[in-house]
């Protein structure tokens, strides 16, 4: 998820004393301190939930002045950021090519394959965030990392997203999971390598983890799966986003609107959105568009039609991993207590991180990248939900 930056020296100032939510789950713990003993495990018995992750590179800590939230969440839009990454994501862009998945009923998705040179240890699929694309920074950095481990790395891009607006005509809604299912099959058919994993980020890791619930009765074969910050209860997202920073909201609105323009011009007989900044709102320009174009009959029925909590999680069989935050600006923590059981299912909650950032060095490391290869690499053992009386004290 990318950040726009533009903006002031006092207003980024006031970002970084903006007051930081409490969530009454959260154990409180002195600055640069050690992650607290995490309560939400005892409020959520059946959910494996750890403060810490004991597989390599270790617990997440960021240095002093990067802690913040709204840091850890806007570094990786900085373009030092991608400067920083183009050496190690050389590989990965150099082994690229451009494919079109067809997900039948004449749905067409495209996405960015690099293959290694040697026979692959997997084919690891990406999914980005709502308003990324496959060329996302932290795609790029995710893949390099996989890649570099042995990996064939997909990276798909939803409908609408990554200039591919012209390959169908119904507009993008996150209540398309079925094309995603389809296209994750058909990119493992076409690409048979000895496991597949699914990695996703914010809404991808949303979806990642709705493909994961589907995979068996679509013929899948997958292995395991990593969501980081993956988007939980839309509905609350959605009042994080209306309610919290100025610069999420005007972020959103401005890329969404971007878009909207572009798919307009590929089908103008069929898209005539007007000025869309009458609504200043993105629970309003939502409301608009999936009543309008995508059949729902309220904005409520909408968000809820691609909510993970509450039952949607329940017939997970495949091994899942959330990685979140406490600090999350966009993603409420409290809502990871509405996760359906599951005895495939555990969650890392870290005090900090922000949404999908997780910088943990001064030179914009990105701890998530060997996070997520740790765990792709790690054993069922170590992925799946410790015991009962290990709950507390890590994996």
């Amino acid at each position: 998820m990318f950040f726009p930056l533009d903006m002031s020296v006092k207003s980024f100032r006031n970002i970084l004393h903006a007051p930081h939510p409490r969530h009454k789950f959260v154990a409180t713990a002195t600055n640069g301190g050690p992650d607290p003993p995490n309560a939400l495990a005892a409020a959520t018995p059946m959910i494996s939930v750890t403060a810490t992750d004991n597989i390599d590179p270790g617990s997440f800590r960021p240095p002093p002045g990067l802690g913040h939230r709204h840091v850890q969440t806007m570094l990786t839009s900085m373009p030092i950021y991608a400067l920083l990454a183009r050496g190690r994501t050389r590989a990965l862009l150099d082994a690229s090519r451009e494919e079109l998945i067809d997900c039948g009923d004449g749905v067409r998705l495209m996405g960015v394959m690099s293959s290694q040179a040697s026979p692959a240890r997997g084919l690891a699929i990406l999914l980005h965030g709502w308003e990324g694309c496959a060329d996302s920074s932290y795609m790029l950095s995710a893949g390099a990392t996989l890649h570099e481990r042995g990996y064939d790395v997909f990276r798909l891009n939803f409908r609408d997203h990554g200039a591919t607006h012209a390959l169908n005509e119904e507009l993008f809604h996150s209540c398309r999971i079925d094309e995603v299912v389809d296209a994750v099959k058909a990119i493992q058919v076409r690409h048979r390598a000895p496991r597949t994993v699914l990695v996703g980020f914010s809404l991808g890791g949303n979806f990642a983890l709705r493909v994961a619930v589907r995979a068996a009765a679509a013929g899948i074969d997958l292995e395991r799966v990593v969501a980081v910050c993956p988007v939980l209860r839309p509905k609350n997202t959605m009042h994080a986003l209306e309610t919290g920073l100025w610069v999420y909201r005007r972020y959103f609105l401005k890329r969404w609107r971007r878009s909207l323009a572009a798919k307009a011009r590929s089908f103008p007989g069929r898209y005539d959105f007007g000025d869309l900044r009458r609504f200043r709102t993105l629970s309003a320009t939502t409301e608009f568009l999936v009543t309008r174009y995508s059949g729902f009959p309220d904005l409520e029925t909408y968000l809820d039609g691609y909510a993970i909590t509450g039952n949607a999680l329940e017939g997970l069989d495949v091994p899942a991993r959330i990685i979140a935050a406490e600090d999350d600006p966009v993603i409420p923590a409290r809502d990871i207590s509405d996760l359906a059981p599951s005895p495939a299912l555990s969650v890392s909650l870290f005090r900090r991180g922000g949404h999908c950032g997780f910088v943990a060095g001064y030179s914009l490391h990105n701890w998530l990248d060997e996070a997520i290869a740790g765990l792709l690499e790690a054993s069922v053992s170590q992925l799946l939900p410790p015991s009962p009386s290990r709950r507390m004290t890590g994996l």
